[in-house]
């Protein structure tokens, strides 16, 4: 896996002078240098926004990594991608494992209700944008080109890449507490209510047809 954390940076105010060699004959930092230390600067503040240090610094630049931004279209493994597959499942089960021990009495009908609206894009898109983690997100120039739209469809998979990096830098404990930290406020507050009162009684409601209004066969 190649290190991507450089690319995590943000770039430099336009304009910016470069320094040059003073009068005394000094020579400046090297450029390579500076990017170093600009890089790891910018990967700091992102794990602290995300509360866990990376072992390996490269997870935590594939989990911001579009597949815009590679060089080479087949190798998408080097993207968000894997790490967002692997982040969806572990966030499903630390999150299924929260509402069983939250509500002892709900049955399989409502906790599987309350796990679908806290795993949800949109949930994730909502953390990912609390944490602030939308200026570490990797565009090449196609994903920067297609705008809000793309940058709003991406987001939830970046927060479960970041998930699946971190299961995979720090394991479960790690995992599971990155989950706690930023849903369990919103276990506990469900923005949507768990059944739609159109569905509650579908037996009662009339069957459209073709245009005609036919009731439903009671068996």
């Amino acid at each position: 896996m190649n290190d991507e954390t450089a690319d995590i940076q943000t770039t430099a105010p336009a304009g910016e002078a470069s320094p040059h060699p003073d009068a005394g004959g000094e020579p400046a930092a090297p450029k390579k240098k500076r990017s170093k230390v600009s890089a790891k600067a910018a990967q700091a503040a992102i794990e602290a926004r995300i509360g866990h240090k990376f072992a390996d610094p490269a997870l935590l630049a594939t989990a911001f990594t579009h597949v815009s931004a590679l060089k080479s279209a087949r190798k998408r493994g080097d993207s968000y991608q894997r790490l967002e597959f692997l982040g969806d499942h572990v966030l499903g089960l630390i999150v299924s494992d929260m509402l069983y021990r939250a509500f002892p009495k709900a049955d399989e009908g409502e906790l599987s209700k309350r796990l679908a609206d806290l795993v949800r894009k949109e949930t994730c898109a909502d953390v990912a944008k609390s944490l602030g983690l939308l200026e570490g997100i990797k565009l090449g120039a196609v994903g920067a080109g297609a705008g809000a739209r793309l940058r709003t469809s991406v987001i939830g998979d970046i927060c479960e890449a970041v998930i699946g990096a971190v299961f995979l830098d720090g394991g479960y404990p790690a995992a599971a507490q990155f989950v706690q930290r930023n849903w369990e406020e919103r276990m506990r507050t469900l923005k949507r209510p768990l059944r739609d009162p159109k569905t509650k009684n579908p037996s009662a409601r009339a069957i459209r047809h073709r245009g005609r209004s036919v009731q439903p066969i009671v068996k």
